[in-house]
């Protein structure tokens, strides 16, 4: 490619506006932890079966990453009175209330041969909306700042947000609603638990749009049009960028790995199997968080501190390094010791243990897997330097294409494991014994999947090339080409 001079001016923010506009991210969090639960409210309440709920499931999630490419492409090419990103917020919260509501509402109510029809129709509308909301997550955030300083104030936010989101979804599920409701069979709880999610999500979701209303403006992109070389973007630009943006590329194995051994832990049949079967008390899970919750932000607030200073490449390295050998040792702990043991009312070494251990992996995971969304920010100032196309949107798309695609492994493995391991018509429940079986699949899936994908990113990360020294080239350089060696 010619190389060209063309260098990014700095834009600068309140730090209320990064913090407000990474409500936009807790918003869809709050219901990807909701939909966390959804295998159990379709094999329990509405009938479906576990093999066919899992093959949904990992279906729905590819598709979710096909709609990234036509909404990153739609956003490009929007440049409204309301600004770019605003409208995709507030629609795509819109349409996840509505399917939500609908799918936790009427899928058992109608008959037997058409749920799996609807499940599937309903799941599809709230994929549209995940993915419009969604995919400003990942490219608003280019117009928010460009500042190598409070760029890692993105992850910072998100990391501290989505701790919350989820840590207290796992507190309100385990220990309210299912105190109230006894377990995940009884409709209730499902009711009471997707209004909730609509009105927390929402609150979120005008706060974001609050954060970003000054810099989502139709002039801010005029002004990025006219000074780029080519404005005029085509779906095929996709297939462009993807060839010669290599820190793409690197970034988005690197983030599909991640998100594989994501939803592999987190997955709610796993949890039900750590905390509910192994440790034997379900409402720790939820309670552990909270009280895990102050060192996990300290955590957070060093790797912020160290990726202000050291560049955000080399701290998501670290933290996934963090990740595995931390890990490892929480593997080791659930081979050799007796997990009944742990307790939050009758301390010992191993409650102990567990807790500290617990904090550290809390706070490392929120950092390794949340720093990557401000690094999509860079790959984008990264494209614009050397093509003149500034694509917040497509970068996002591109990035979220393959997360999703590959992520959609994770739900797929731990269904399909659990079918053929004898788990095909029910799901592990919070009251079954622990077999020699389940402790090794609590094992696999807790620990030795998760381990195996973090090696994986480590190794692809020695092949992105953008770090703090090259992010701070992209404002200097004479050329494009001198800003990242291929």
């Amino acid at each position: 490619m010619e190389s060209k001079k063309l260098l990014l001016k700095q834009n600068k923010a309140h730090i209320w506006q990064i913090a407000f506009f990474s409500l936009n991210n807790t918003s869809t969090n709050l219901y990807l932890a909701m939909m966390g639960y959804v295998s159990y409210y379709a094999n329990g309440i509405a009938g479906i079966g576990v093999l066919a709920i899992s093959v949904i499931l990992t279906a729905m999630r590819v598709f979710d990453g096909v709609t990234d490419p036509i909404i990153g492409y739609i956003i490009d090419k929007t440049n409204s009175r309301f600004g770019k990103f605003r409208p995709y917020i507030l629609s795509g919260w819109f349409i996840l209330a509505i399917a939500s509501y609908l799918l936790y509402t009427f899928c058992d109510l109608v008959p037997g041969f058409l749920r799996i029809p609807f499940f599937i129709l309903v799941y599809s509308l709230y994929i549209i909306g995940y993915t419009l909301q969604t995919a400003v997550v990942k490219s608003g955030q280019s117009v928010i700042t460009n500042d190598v300083g409070q760029r890692p104030m993105i992850t910072f936010f998100d990391s501290t947000f989505i701790m919350l989101a989820h840590g207290l979804t796992a507190f309100y599920v385990s220990v309210y609603l299912i105190g109230k409701y006894g377990s995940f069979s009884n409709k209730a709880l499902f009711r009471e638990f997707v209004i909730s999610v609509i009105i927390l999500s929402f609150i979120c979701t005008v706060m974001a749009i609050v954060g970003i209303w000054q810099k989502d403006k139709s002039e801010v992109y005029i002004k990025l049009e006219e000074s780029g070389h080519r404005p005029d973007i085509k779906f095929r630009d996709y297939i462009s960028i993807l060839r010669h943006n290599r820190p793409i590329r690197m970034l988005v194995m690197a983030a599909a790995s991640n998100k594989f051994a994501a939803m592999v832990y987190s997955n709610s049949t796993v949890l039900v199997m750590f905390f509910g079967i192994m440790i034997g008390n379900y409402a720790i899970a939820g309670i552990i968080g909270l009280i895990v919750g102050l060192p996990t932000l300290l955590i957070i607030s060093l790797g912020i501190r160290m990726a202000k200073k050291m560049g955000q490449k080399k701290v998501f390295i670290i933290s996934t390094w963090a990740c595995f050998i931390f890990q490892g040792i929480m593997m080791l702990m659930m081979i050799f010791c007796d997990m009944r043991m742990v307790s939050l009312t009758s301390f010992n070494l191993i409650s102990l243990g567990f807790i500290a251990l617990f904090a550290i992996l809390n706070g490392t995971k929120s950092i390794s897997n949340n720093m990557i969304v401000p690094m999509i920010a860079d790959c984008t100032d990264y494209e614009y330097s050397m093509s003149g196309r500034f694509v917040p949107g497509l970068m996002g798309a591109l990035f979220s294409f393959v997360d999703k695609s590959f992520s959609a492994l994770g739900t797929g493995v731990v269904g399909l494991v659990l079918t053929f391991a004898g788990y095909s018509k029910v799901l592990p429940a919070v009251n079954d014994e622990l077999s020699p079986t389940l402790k090794v699949l609590t094992i696999v899936f807790y620990c030795a999947l998760p381990m195996a994908s973090w090696l994986f990113t480590i190794f692809i990360m020695k092949y992105y090339k953008l770090d703090r020294k090259a992010i701070e080239r992209l404002y200097e350089a004479e050329s494009s080409e001198e800003v990242v060696k291929k």
